[in-house]
C-alpha cells in the first residue's frame, strides 16, 4: 500500500442512497443550485456561507421559536454574528420527534452494571422529570451545572435538562483527581454539583467518595449535590447529598426555554497539561448546527442508525457522540476500560449492539494490528457501514490493517477537528473517496488552508492548519475573559484575522490531507520542518516497541527518542543501530534520532494525547510542576522517568550530535 492509493470510492448511487447526496439533490430541487462533484459543493460552502447555512437550517427542519433576521449579522472573526434575531433550544432537537418514541436512543454497556436502554419516549420522560426537579432546586437560565460523572444515560439526561433551561453544563469523568475538577469546574462558580460515589475500571474498583467530598468543599458557590447511584451496593452513597431519585420523583411537562443563538449551552476545556485548562464557551445554535450538518453530511447517519464509539465524558467526543440523536440515529454509550479485558472487546460489543457507525481512535487500531488481532473472525460486524477515527493521526499501516481485515467495501472515515469548534475540520464523507494515510478532504463550510512561515497559502507542503472565514460553533468566548484578550492571544495573534488551529497539515492537489502532529511540537532540522507522526509510524513498527515520543531541542539540535520496550527487551546498542538505520532509510537522515532512551512508560493526557512539548521543556530545565498537571496522565508516574533523565543528562558536544 502506497500514500494517496484509493482504497475505496463514491458508489454510483451515492447521491440517492447517502445523506450528503441527498442534500445536494435537495439544493437542486429547492434552491436550483447543481454541483458536479464534491469540490464544487465545497467551494460554493465557503463562498457563499449565508446560502449554505440558511440550506442547513431548512434542510434539517430547525424548530425555532422566533425566526432569525438573517444568517450573518457580522462576519468579523473573532467576533462572528450568526442568526441574530432567533430563537431556539439544542435540547428541543435532541428528544426526537413524535415518530420516535418507541425508537431505541441509547444503548448503555458499563463495567460497573448491567446494560440498559432508552427508548426516545422514557429518555423525553426523565428529561421532563430532571428538569422540574432542577428547577425545584432553583436552577434556571445562565446557572452553572456541573457534573464528575461517567459516560452513562443518567449523564445525558441531566445534561438536556440544563440545556432545557437555559442553564450551562459542563462536565468531568469520576477518574480525574480533586486538583484537576477544581481548575475547570470551579472556574464556572456551579450552583449544582452531580457525582458518583464510584465505579469499576476493568477489574480495579475505584471509592471517589474522599474525591467528591474534596471536590464539594471546593466549590463554594454550590447549593446543592446530587449523587447518581451507580457502582451499587452499601457504600454507594454521598453524604448530604440528594437522590438521583429524588431529582427525578416529580412528574413535569417536557419544556424548553426559547434562547439566543449564542447562548451558552456548554463549556469544554482544554487539556489544561501546562497550566490552567482554557474554559471554551460553546452555544446552542453553533452546536445544533454544526452538528447536524456533521453528523448527517459527513458521517451519513441518519434515522435507525447508530453510532458506537468510546469516550469518556473528558473529551469533546462525548459531545459529538451524544449529538447523533439530533439526526434521530441511537447511541452507545460506553463506560469503563474499552481495553478490558482485552483490545477485543469493542469488536465483540459491536457484535452485540449492532452499530452502523463504528468509531475507533488510531491508538486502538495499531494496538490491533500489533496483537495480530482478526475482527471478523471473532465478531459479527455486519452491520457496520462505515468506521470514524479521529484524535491523533493514523499511520498508513493502520488503514493497510483495516482494509485488510475488514474488506474493500469499508468507508473508512478518518477526521480531524478539535475541542476548539468541537467539529472536525478535514474528514470524509460518502462523495469523496477514501486516500490511503490521508484524510479525504475538507469539511463543508470550513475555509481551512495550509499557510507558509509568510502567512500564504500552501499545497503539496506543510504548513499551519488555519481557519479563514467564520464557523458557528467556533467558541462564543472563553469563561471569565471579559475583554476577549485571552481568545485572541490563543487563536488569532500569529495571523490576525485567521483562526489558527495549531496543527501542521499538509494538503494535496486533489484537496485530501495529512495532519503529522501539533505545529508546537514540530521537529525543525536544518531548516527543514518534520512531523512527529511520521517517526511514530516507523518506530511502532518495531514488534518490541509498545509506545514512543520524539523531541528535539533547537538550541543543541538534539533529537529524542524515548521508547517503551516490551517486557524483557533490553536497549542495546544493536537496538539504537537499528532504529536509526531504519528512520534513516525509511524517511530521512534528518529523522534518525542522536539519542535513545528506554522509558517505563510515556506521558499522555487522558484523552490519548502524548506530551511532547511538556517533555521537552522539561528536559530544557523546567520543573515539571509548572508544565505538566500529573493527575491530567493516564499514567500520573509516567512523567518520573523523564524528570530524572533531565537531572542527569549530559548534552553531546557538536562532533556527538548526529552520530547515532
Amino acid at each position: 500500500m502506497t500514500q494517496g492509493q484509493i482504497l475505496w470510492e463514491s458508489p454510483a448511487d451515492a447521491r440517492r442512497q447517502s445523506e450528503i447526496g441527498r442534500f445536494v439533490e435537495w439544493l437542486n430541487a429547492e434552491r436550483g443550485l447543481d454541483f458536479a462533484d464534491y469540490d464544487a459543493l465545497w467551494r460554493w460552502s465557503v463562498a457563499d456561507l449565508e446560502g449554505f447555512w440558511s440550506s442547513i437550517w431548512d434542510y434539517f427542519g430547525i424548530r425555532a421559536h422566533t425566526p432569525y433576521e438573517r444568517v450573518l449579522g457580522s462576519r468579523d472573526m473573532p467576533g462572528a454574528e450568526w442568526f441574530p434575531g432567533a430563537r431556539l433550544n439544542y435540547a428541543e432537537h435532541m428528544v426526537g420527534r413524535d415518530d420516535d418514541l418507541s425508537a431505541v436512543a441509547i444503548v448503555a454497556y458499563s463495567q460497573s452494571r448491567e446494560p440498559r436502554e432508552l427508548t426516545f419516549g422514557e429518555l423525553r420522560e426523565q428529561v421532563a422529570r430532571a428538569r422540574t426537579g432542577l428547577k425545584r432546586l432553583g436552577v434556571g437560565s445562565g446557572d452553572r451545572v456541573v457534573a464528575y460523572l461517567p459516560n452513562i444515560p443518567e449523564t445525558l439526561v441531566a445534561f438536556l435538562a440544563t440545556a432545557s433551561l437555559g442553564a450551562i453544563w459542563a462536565t468531568c469523568p469520576p477518574e480525574f483527581g480533586v486538583r484537576s475538577v477544581h481548575h475547570r469546574l470551579g472556574q464556572l462558580e456551579p450552583k449544582l454539583l452531580l457525582a458518583v460515589a464510584g465505579y469499576q475500571w476493568g477489574d480495579r474498583f475505584s471509592d471517589r467518595r474522599d474525591e467528591v467530598a474534596e471536590v464539594v468543599e471546593r466549590l463554594p458557590s454550590l447549593e446543592s449535590v446530587v449523587h447518581v447511584p451507580y457502582a451499587g451496593g452499601a457504600d454507594d452513597a454521598l453524604p448530604g447529598a440528594r437522590s438521583w431519585e429524588e431529582l427525578l420523583d416529580e412528574e413535569g411537562s417536557l419544556e424548553f426555554e426559547p434562547l439566543e443563538f449564542s447562548h451558552p449551552l456548554y463549556v469544554l476545556f482544554s487539556s489544561g497539561t501546562t497550566g490552567l485548562p482554557k474554559a471554551i464557551v460553546h452555544c446552542h445554535g453553533g452546536i445544533l448546527l454544526e452538528h447536524l450538518k456533521n453528523h448527517g453530511l459527513s458521517w451519513d447517519l441518519r434515522p435507525g442508525d447508530r453510532l458506537q464509539w468510546f469516550t469518556t465524558t473528558a473529551w469533546m467526543m462525548w459531545n459529538a457522540l451524544v449529538s447523533t440523536l439530533l439526526v434521530r440515529a441511537s447511541i452507545v454509550m460506553i463506560d469503563g476500560n474499552p481495553a478490558y479485558p482485552d483490545v477485543s472487546f469493542q469488536w465483540r460489543l459491536a457484535e452485540e449492539t449492532r452499530p452502523t457507525m463504528l468509531g475507533v481512535s488510531p491508538a486502538f487500531v495499531m494496538a490491533c494490528r500489533k496483537e495480530g488481532l482478526e475482527p471478523r473472525r471473532i465478531a459479527d460486524l455486519s452491520s457496520i457501514r462505515s468506521i470514524g477515527a479521529a484524535g491523533s493521526p493514523l499511520a498508513l499501516e493502520g488503514f493497510e490493517w483495516l482494509y485488510d481485515q475488514l474488506g474493500p467495501d469499508l468507508f473508512l472515515n478518518l477526521g480531524s477537528g478539535g475541542t476548539d469548534v468541537c467539529t472536525g475540520i478535514v474528514q470524509g464523507n460518502p462523495l469523496l473517496p477514501v486516500y490511503a494515510g490521508e484524510m479525504s478532504g475538507r469539511c463543508l463550510a470550513v475555509d481551512s488552508a495550509a499557510l507558509g512561515p509568510d502567512g500564504t497559502p500552501v499545497v503539496g507542503e506543510l504548513g499551519e492548519l488555519v481557519i479563514k472565514q467564520p464557523m458557528p460553533s467556533m467558541p462564543v468566548s472563553f469563561w471569565n475573559d471579559p475583554d476577549g484578550s485571552r481568545y485572541r492571544a490563543a487563536y488569532f495573534d500569529h495571523f490576525p484575522g485567521v483562526w489558527r488551529f495549531g496543527d501542521w497539515i499538509m494538503f494535496t492537489e486533489r484537496g485530501s490531507a495529512v495532519i503529522t502532529g501539533r505545529s508546537d511540537a514540530t521537529l525543525n532540522r536544518g531548516g527543514v520542518r518534520l512531523g512527529t507522526s511520521e517517526i511514530y509510524s516507523v518506530v511502532e513498527e518495531f514488534e518490541d516497541v509498545l509506545d514512543s515520543l520524539v523531541v528535539h531541542l533547537e538550541d543543541e539540535d538534539e533529537l529524542f527518542l524515548f521508547v517503551v520496550l516490551r517486557p524483557g527487551v533490553e536497549l542495546d546498542d544493536e537496538l539504537r543501530a537499528l532504529m536509526a538505520r531504519t528512520l534513516r532509510s525509511s524517511l530521512s537522515p534528518r529523522h534518525a534520532p542522536d539519542t535513545i532512551v528506554a522509558v517505563p512508560a510515556i506521558p499522555r493526557t487522558l484523552t490519548g494525547k502524548k506530551l511532547e512539548l511538556p517533555v521537552k521543556r522539561i528536559l530544557t530545565g523546567t520543573a515539571a510542576a509548572e508544565v505538566v498537571s500529573r493527575d491530567m496522565l493516564v499514567d500520573p508516574d509516567s512523567i518520573e522517568a523523564f524528570v530524572t533523565y533531565a537531572r542527569t543528562r549530559t548534552p553531546p558536544t557538536s562532533e556527538e550530535v548526529g552520530n547515532v
